[in-house]
């Protein structure tokens, strides 16, 4: 099956280029390797423990920070 991607921007495709480069692969390849990795590594799930070890470096002490930083973690997702 062939997929395709409309309107890269500029700077996405030079960092993927380069990526493709420092790892011997065309950019097919690359991207193929992306999807790849992506799709079937399941996620990592963290433990309530991790969870609150890294709110704890963070140092979060308010409710609204808290707040942030999971909505921040969501959008990485």
């Amino acid at each position: 099956m062939n997929l395709s991607i409309k309107n890269a921007p500029d700077d996405l495709v030079t960092a993927l280029k380069l990526r493709a480069q420092r790892n011997h692969r065309s950019l097919q390849g690359e991207l193929l390797a992306i999807i790849e990795e992506t799709v079937r590594t399941p996620p990592r799930l963290r433990t309530p423990e991790e969870i609150l070890a890294e709110v704890r470096q963070l140092g979060v002490s308010t409710p609204a920070q808290s707040a942030e930083i999971v909505r921040s973690d969501r959008d990485r997702r």
